[in-house]
């Protein structure tokens, strides 16, 4: 028959296994250091009673012991804000790389046991480097006994292990964002170089030619080929600025000037000036009568616009392009609609980012993917949104909001919508 005690015995070694297995698959699996720390000392107050655990990392700057992680758990947390938390153990235990256990006198303005202190110092090490100390508190007594010592030494080591899984982890992440880093740089690289080319071959071209001393060109070929340099020249120099104004825009450099803005004479502008440039795309314009004025920058939203109705002129060539403005909730919604070609919903999450074109358009269609890129990062700004509903031979609807402005103060301190 089976004593007792020894069933007991049994019961608690069963505990301590199964805790055991738990700290080891928590180093595993844990998603940061504090909640795995957090997981580890509640399960190794499971198997051994301490009131308070610390942890001190080594600062290779510094050249001194910091404190990183602390927790009350026992009689510690009804005073917590006065615990002295065991550094001269985690200091000795890290200095020797042995375990220590000091008991210190917490003095007469203590009451009762608890006046008592064990701590139980460990040094934290992985691969042979000596990251830090542990230490564990207990107040009142009794002492750690040698089991409780050598279970808190495995808890120890575990640290260790989280620590450096953390920080390969880490390393992990680091590298591969380098990685991304100089694949974007890359990519960036190959993509302005190829715009940049493009441009500047057409103008080397044409110069070279019209400078050859063997051939005459009559005037009217000269003025052709003077056209189509100029008309490089304005490619060149529209491709450096939308490089310039995403950069900036990225980096949060380009400032905004903010004023009440009257949509309906943004629109018509805008309209004026597409009429001049893109003499074959019929526009036409649907504003909601009455709309309040918004909080922007005209001359940015004029930019926005004209890039929406640029794409709509070569995306949607001869097709009727609609401007509509409606109020919704505190906003004004603007949308430039067109009956061209459409984008399938493959593309469309991908639109606004730099650089993106749609692949089936990409040699067809000149242009840099960063239009709609510098339109959302104005619009976001601008604290609106934008995004495009869109159907594959059907047409895309282009649409970005911006704030009303505020109520303005008449001269009598009386508040007026500012309209």
């Amino acid at each position: 028959m089976t004593q007792p005690g020894n069933l007991t015995n049994h019961n608690t070694h069963g505990v301590e296994l199964n805790a055991v297995y738990a700290i080891a698959r928590i180093v595993a699996e844990s998603p940061d250091t504090e909640s795995g720390m957090d997981a580890i000392f509640r399960l190794a107050r499971t198997i051994f009673i301490f009131d308070v655990v610390s942890l001190y990392l080594y600062n290779e700057e510094t050249s001194e012991l910091e404190p990183s992680y602390a927790r009350a758990l026992g009689r510690g947390r009804s005073h917590e804000a006065e615990l002295d938390w065991g550094e001269p153990a985690a200091l000795e235990a890290f200095r020797t790389g042995q375990t220590v256990l000091r008991q210190e006198d917490a003095g007469a303005e203590i009451k009762g046991r608890e006046r008592r202190r064990d701590y139980l110092g460990l040094p934290v090490h992985v691969v042979g480097k000596w990251l830090g100390g542990l230490v564990f508190g207990r107040f009142g007594g009794p002492s750690f006994p040698p089991e409780h010592i050598r279970l808190a030494e495995f808890v120890s080591w575990h640290v260790g292990q989280l620590l450096e899984s953390q920080r390969m982890a880490l390393r992990i992440a680091s590298l591969e964002a380098q990685r991304e880093l100089a694949r974007m740089q890359d990519e960036f690289i190959s993509t302005v170089s190829h715009e940049l080319r493009s441009p500047l071959g057409f103008i080397k071209g044409y110069v070279t030619t019209l400078l050859r001393d063997d051939v005459e060109w009559e005037e009217e070929t000269r003025h052709e080929f003077l056209q189509i340099m100029d008309e490089e020249a304005d490619r060149l120099r529209e491709l450096i600025d939308d490089l310039l104004d995403s950069s900036r825009l990225s980096s949060g450099l380009i400032r905004m000037t903010y004023e009440n803005c009257v949509v309906s004479t943004i629109i018509r502008d805008a309209i004026n000036r597409s009429e001049a440039a893109y003499h074959e795309m019929p526009l036409k314009a649907d504003i909601e009568p009455d709309l309040p004025e918004v909080y922007a920058d005209s001359t940015r939203i004029a930019q926005v616009l004209d890039n929406l109705l640029s794409n709509a002129a070569k995306y949607a060539p001869g097709s009727t392009v609609t401007l509509r403005a409606v109020r919704q909730n505190n906003f004004i919604r603007i949308e430039v609609i067109d009956k061209g070609i459409g984008i399938s919903n493959d593309h469309i999450s991908h639109l606004f980012e730099r650089f993106y074109r749609v692949p089936q358009t990409e040699r067809a269609i000149r242009g840099t993917g960063l239009g709609l890129h510098i339109c959302r990062k104005i619009v976001e700004q601008h604290q609106g949104t934008i995004d495009v509903i869109s159907k594959v031979d059907e047409g895309s609807n282009f649409f970005f909001t911006l704030p009303i402005a505020e109520p303005e103060y008449t001269s009598t301190g009386e508040k007026t919508d500012a309209i």
